[in-house]
């Protein structure tokens, strides 16, 4: 599989949709509705679907979109590889006009998210990571591609133990950067931060929390709340291809894809 050709036309295939999604995002009316469980769907999510659907059908390689059709288990199961696609994550940052949304694309292999592709399309930022190679990058329209640092080039300064709780490593006097939802904030997670003795909280929206992670901005970032695997499976794959790690807070297993029920466990990633 030429997992370089791969992460160029999903590269393509994010930047055409963040164009997609800013002629929508511009216009007063942005054809806002609801969905059966009242999440809000935009006219963007819709354009950014087909958008990457044209671009990805050509690879031959099977594509399960949230905005798409709804695929039988019966159907995936049969699938080693297949996209995973969040074609706008972040519709409620979205709605509120604070640049803070994503368009996600991840290539899942044997339950794994291997390559991870994020689009910004406010700031035209855009993240990848080959889990094969080991490497990540990041690239801003009009810069030079820079590698993220992996997880040999960073110091460690906490651990996580049993359960839910965690300690500091290393320098007990530096805050520990937390990642929080911007729009999701829960009393759960609030419990969880009050563990360390100092802390930063750092809120986002989207994808974007994992991409701190990546680019070396927050330590951690803990989510006890409902997420679908297409809300994580891209930025997995960058994340993973720094040498970071999703677990589910249950067994601090790494989180997998495909699963009979698209619901992901609380995680934590750091």
């Amino acid at each position: 599989m030429n997992y370089t050709e791969l992460l160029e036309t999903a590269k393509k295939a994010s930047i055409k949709a963040g164009e997609a999604i800013l002629e929508v995002y511009n216009k007063e009316d942005r054809g806002i509705e609801s969905k059966a469980d009242d999440s809000p769907l935009t006219q963007a999510d819709k354009n950014a679907h087909l958008v990457i659907a044209e671009f990805l059908e050509k690879t031959g390689i099977p594509v399960l979109s949230e905005e798409g059709a709804q695929i039988p288990f019966e159907e995936r199961a049969k699938w080693d590889t297949f996209w995973m696609v969040d074609p706008l994550d972040g519709t409620k940052e979205f709605i509120k006009r604070n640049g803070e949304f994503t368009v996600n694309i991840a290539l899942i292999e044997n339950k794994k998210a291997t390559l991870g592709i994020v689009y910004v399309p406010v700031s035209e930022e855009l993240y990848w990571g080959n889990v094969h190679t080991k490497e990540a990058f990041y690239h801003k329209t009009g810069g030079e591609v820079s590698a993220l640092p992996n997880k040999e080039s960073r110091t460690q300064r906490w651990i996580v133990e049993n359960g839910h709780k965690a300690s500091s490593k290393g320098d007990s006097n530096e805050a520990v950067k937390i990642v929080c939802s911007r729009s999701h904030m829960n009393a759960e997670t609030l419990e969880f931060i009050k563990q360390f003795k100092e802390t930063k909280e750092v809120p986002m929206g989207s994808s974007l929390k994992f991409l701190k992670i990546a680019e070396g901005g927050a330590d951690i970032y803990p989510r006890f709340g409902p997420t679908m695997e297409w809300d994580t499976a891209a930025a997995h794959g960058v994340v993973s291809a720094c040498g970071y790690s999703i677990v589910n807070t249950e067994d601090y297993t790494e989180l997998e894809y495909n699963k009979a029920n698209l619901l992901n466990p609380f995680f934590m990633a750091f």
